[in-house]
């Protein structure tokens, strides 16, 4: 049996907002309020929340119970509205979801406030916005003033991914190795939906309570463990030239797989991480641990072995440099190729003097 909550604990959202877990949650237990808004940068939470929305209801009322409307396939937004405020046939409760409204504009969503401010309890409207925050402000409005669900799916940035990473396996019900969670997060980066599958596949060939290792990982995923983003970087700490110029040139060889972008990326963000770690207040292990948000011994032990082979004027030297070649390869003068710049870059980050000031 559904319920509808009017006054939920998720009634105030611009000021208490939800997160991923607890409305999820919610969901599942059938505390529901009757308008949602799904919007924001990160389309994987809104897909999650959306299937969980449409397993509401059991597999045999959905027939009759569940709308699912592409808002830019509506010409008029009053047919959704026309839809919400039906009786439900053959069930309890409806629900509607309306798909794709980052597509559509913003006076289009704003027609269906008036709506969210009476809703019709025996409708669950869910109004998601996948890749861009909602852009009817109205709308928005109206579903916090009448006590509905207003849940921001926020980017992900690559700091975090780690230790969604750790989260997921364990939720899993596997076990990883650092060195693992740290290859997971560098081969694929903050693409959540490709992350989650790439565990899901590994779970499925590893079994129950398995431990995720870097090999099972280059095993399974395709990741070659000598040319990667992850192994230039760690050539890069050692300032092992040669290993460093193998990987361009596999990267050259490669580039559909490497772009120079992700790969510029990398290499700025371990030399901004080093200065950071420069001007630590604390560059004992712990404090750069701290400062830098680093969650295993692989990371620090990266950034030791940085420390030790480039002083500080090299890394700021090294960091205008990389500056410099990213804007090249993206047309800023002349524009070059970005894998002969990318030698260029590694000889640079190699050589570089690094002089003191005079």
């Amino acid at each position: 049996m559904l319920k509808v909550n009017t006054l939920s604990l998720y009634s105030n959202m611009a000021a208490d907002p939800i997160s991923f877990d607890a409305l999820r949650r919610a969901i599942r237990s059938g505390n529901l309020v009757p308008v949602y808004l799904l919007h924001g940068k990160e389309g994987y939470y809104i897909d999650e929340l959306v299937k969980a929305f449409e397993n509401i209801l059991p597999e045999e009322d959905r027939e009759y119970g569940l709308t699912n409307i592409y808002a830019p396939q509506v010409p008029d937004p009053r047919a959704i509205v026309d839809i919400c405020r039906q009786i439900p046939m053959m069930t309890e409760r409806q629900i509607v979801i309306v798909r794709e409204a980052q597509s559509v504009r913003g006076d289009f969503i704003d027609k269906l406030a008036a709506y969210a401010s009476s809703p019709t309890p025996s409708t669950i409207l869910v109004v998601a916005s996948r890749g861009d925050k909602i852009k009817g402000k109205e709308f928005a409005k109206a579903v916090v003033a009448s006590r509905g669900v207003v849940f921001e799916s926020k980017e992900v940035y690559a700091n975090q991914v780690p230790a969604l990473i750790e989260r997921y396996i364990k939720d899993k019900g596997l076990n990883s190795e650092p060195r693992a969670i740290d290859l997971l997060g560098e081969y694929i980066g903050t693409n959540l939906s490709r992350l989650y599958n790439e565990i899901d596949k590994l779970t499925e060939i590893l079994g129950p309570g398995a431990t995720i290792t870097p090999e099972s990982v280059e095993r399974n995923i395709g990741i070659s463990k000598d040319y990667n983003n992850f192994e230039l970087i760690d050539a890069i700490a050692a300032k092992d030239f040669a290993k460093m110029m193998r990987i361009a040139a596999y990267f050259e060889a490669n580039s559909r797989q490497n772009p120079f972008v992700v790969t510029a990326s990398s290499i700025f963000s371990f030399f901004a991480d080093l200065l950071q770690a420069y001007y630590a207040k604390d560059r004992s292990d712990r404090g750069i641990q701290q400062e830098l948000g680093l969650r295993n011994s692989f990371a620090l032990k990266r950034i030791k072995q940085g420390m030790s082979n480039y002083n500080a004027f090299q890394i700021i030297e090294i960091i205008d440099a990389i500056r410099k070649y990213d804007a090249m390869s993206k047309g800023s003068g002349s524009r070059q190729d970005p894998y002969k710049m990318l030698g260029d870059l590694l000889f640079h980050i190699a050589t570089a003097p690094g002089r003191l000031p005079v």
